[in-house]
C-alpha cells in the first residue's frame, strides 16, 4: 500500500518510531507553504530557520534511503498552503499518515484531509511530550483553576525527576523559586556562545523574492540558532558545561551587557524537535548529580521546572481550553499596540532594549517577556489579539500552543486565572532591581508625577483602580488596594491624571 506521510515543520523528531525501517511505499512530504509563514508577521531569523531546519531533515531522511518530497517556497508545483499541496500531491498513493500537529488551526485543517482527498487517513502521535493533549486536563477535572505547580509535582513523580526515591523530592522540597531572582551585575562571567551558526543566505534571498513580509534583522550568512539535531545537542552540552552553575541564579536577571544571559537558547531546538523534553531534562539532572559541588539543585530545578513544569502544562492548558481561549479578554481591553513594538523607538530604556533585542535576535527570556512588554501591555491596557500577534511573530520558539498560554494567560491575565493566580504588574521599581535598564533612561524610576517621570509608576496604579471590581478578592493582590485606599485624594487624582497623559500619547512615550 502506497502511504504519503506528512512532516510538518515542528516535527523533526529524527528518533520517531516512523524512521527506524525503510519502506519503498512509504514517502515522505515536508512543504513550505505561504499559509504558514503569512499568517502573522513572523521574525525573518524564524522563518529561515524553519526552511532550513525542514530542508536538513530532508536531505537527512533521504540519505538514510526514504523516500522524500519536498516543496520549497519558489517551487511552481507549491500550491501554497499545507491541505491544498497535500491534495495535489496525493494522487497515485493509497493512504495518508501524519502525525497530530500542536496547533488547533492545523487539527481542525488536517482533518478535513479524508473528505477532500477521498483517501483513508491515519494519525500518530509526535513521540515528543511527556503528557498526551488531555492529560492534565484529566487531572484537574472539576477545577476552575489550574494551578502549575500540582502538575509538576505530578510530572515530577511520574518521570522519576529529582526525586529520592518513591515521592519525596530531592532536598527536601519541590520548588527552589525563592532562591533564583538574583541580579547579575557582572559578578559571573557569562561564557561566549558557541557557533552553531548556519549560512541561509539562499533562503532570505528566497523569501524576500517570494515577498513574504517579516519582522526583525538577520545575518543570512550567520543564522546562529541551531537547525540540526548536532548543532542542537552541541548547544545542550555548551549550557552544561558552561551555563546551568548559574542558570537557576540569574534566570530572572536582565542586563543590556547580555540579551541572552545564562539563557540555554534551546526552545527552538525543542519546540522543532531536535531535542526531546526528557533528554534535556535528564542530561540536566545528570549534569548536577555529576558536578554537585560547581551546580546546585537550585540551579537545576528552575531549567528543569521551565520544561516538565511550565512547558507540558502550557500545552495541556492550551488543548483544553482551545479554540475558546484566543478569545477571552478578562479586562476588556481594547487599544493597539504602539507601533515601536516593531522598531525599539522608545525612550523607556527597559522597552528600548528588550524589544532591540527581539529584533535582532528573535529572542527574549522569559522575565523580559512578562515584566517588560507583557506587564507593559497589559497596564497600558493592550487588546490581547494584538499582543498575541506580537509574541507569536517576533519570537523564534512562538508557536501558538506554547505562545498563546502564555501571553493570554500568564502575561496578560486575560483567561482570568486560569493560568496566573495574579495579573503580573509592577512599576519602575521591580525593573529596576532585576536589571540596569532604569541607570540610563530617560524617564525618573522613582516618579509618578511629571513628563519625565516613568510611565510603569502611574500607570501601575491606574491598572489597579480601573479594574478594582475584577480584582480585589483577589487574596494575593489585596495589599495593593490597602495602600492604594492610604493615600490622600489629591495624589490619588494626580497619579490617575498623569497615567491618562502617557495612555493618551502612547506612541510618544
Amino acid at each position: 500500500m502506497k502511504t504519503l506521510r506528512l512532516l510538518l515543520g515542528d516535527q523533526l523528531n529524527h528518533h520517531h518510531s516512523w524512521f527506524q525501517s525503510i519502506d519503498p511505499n512509504i514517502t515522505y512530504i515536508l512543504m513550505e507553504a505561504r499559509s504558514e509563514t503569512d499568517y502573522v508577521r513572523h521574525h525573518i531569523q524564524k522563518v529561515a530557520a524553519f526552511f532550513a531546519a525542514m530542508r536538513t531533515f530532508a536531505q537527512q531522511l533521504e540519505r538514510a534511503g526514504h523516500q522524500v518530497i519536498y516543496l520549497k517556497l519558489d517551487d511552481v508545483a507549491n500550491r501554497g498552503s499545507i491541505l491544498e499541496n497535500l491534495i495535489h500531491c496525493s494522487n497515485g498513493y493509497d493512504q495518508i499518515e501524519y502525525q497530530l500537529p500542536d496547533e488547533w488551526r492545523l487539527d481542525q485543517e488536517l482533518q478535513k484531509l479524508s473528505q477532500r482527498t477521498g483517501l483513508p487517513v491515519k494519525v500518530f502521535d509526535t513521540e515528543h511530550f511527556l503528557s498526551s493533549r488531555s492529560d492534565l486536563d484529566n487531572f484537574f477535572k472539576g477545577k476552575k483553576t489550574y494551578l502549575m505547580e500540582s502538575f509538576y509535582r505530578h510530572m515530577r513523580v511520574k518521570h522519576n525527576i529529582l526525586m529520592q526515591g518513591g515521592a519525596q523530592p530531592e532536598g527536601g522540597q519541590w520548588n527552589f523559586d525563592h532562591d533564583n531572582r538574583q541580579t547579575w551585575k557582572g559578578q559571573v562571567a557569562i561564557p561566549p556562545l558557541p557557533d552553531v551558526s548556519t549560512d541561509v543566505s539562499d533562503i532570505v534571498q528566497m523569501i524576500q523574492a517570494q515577498g513574504v513580509t517579516c519582522i526583525g534583522t538577520i545575518d543570512a550568512n550567520r543564522l546562529m540558532w541551531p537547525v540540526t539535531r548536532e548543532q542542537s545537542l552541541q548547544l545542550l552540552e555548551h549550557f552544561l558545561q558552561h551555563l546551568l552553575p548559574h542558570f537557576g541564579s540569574y534566570q530572572d536577571a536582565m542586563h543590556t551587557a547580555d540579551v541572552f544571559m545564562f539563557h540555554s537558547r534551546l526552545s527552538f531546538a525543542m519546540n522543532v524537535k531536535l531535542l526531546h523534553p526528557l533528554e534535556v531534562v535528564k542530561a540536566a539532572e545528570s549534569a548536577w548529580r555529576a558536578r554537585p559541588n560547581e551546580i546546585s539543585l537550585s540551579q537545576t530545578e528552575g531549567f528543569i521546572r521551565q520544561i516538565i513544569g511550565w512547558r507540558e502544562y502550557m500545552r495541556g492548558v492550551y488543548w483544553a481550553k482551545m479554540p475558546a481561549y484566543a478569545q477571552l479578554n478578562f479586562f476588556g481591553h481594547e487599544r493597539q499596540l504602539p507601533s515601536w513594538f516593531w522598531t525599539a523607538d522608545t525612550k523607556m530604556n527597559c522597552l528600548h532594549h528588550a524589544i532591540k533585542g527581539s529584533l535582532e535576535n528573535a529572542y527574549a527570556h522569559h522575565i523580559q517577556r512578562l515584566m517588560i512588554t507583557g506587564n507593559f501591555a497589559l497596564l497600558a491596557g493592550i487588546h490581547p489579539d494584538e499582543v498575541d500577534q506580537w509574541y507569536l511573530g517576533i519570537y523564534i520558539d512562538a508557536l501558538e500552543w506554547v505562545e498563546i498560554t502564555n501571553t493570554r494567560g500568564m502575561s496578560q491575565f486575560a483567561d482570568g486565572g486560569i493560568v496566573g493566580t495574579k495579573p503580573y504588574v509592577s512599576s519602575a521599581n521591580y525593573i529596576d532591581k532585576m536589571s540596569n535598564y532604569c541607570g540610563t533612561c530617560a524617564y525618573d524610576k522613582k516618579a509618578k508625577l511629571g513628563d519625565q517621570a516613568c510611565p510603569f509608576n502611574s500607570l501601575y496604579w491606574h491598572f489597579y483602580n480601573r479594574n478594582r471590581s475584577l480584582l480585589e478578592k483577589n487574596p494575593r493582590i489585596g495589599m495593593m488596594y490597602r495602600t492604594w485606599d492610604k493615600m490622600e485624594a489629591n495624589q490619588k487624582t494626580a497619579i490617575l491624571e498623569q497615567a491618562e497623559k502617557h495612555l493618551e500619547r502612547l506612541e510618544g512615550l
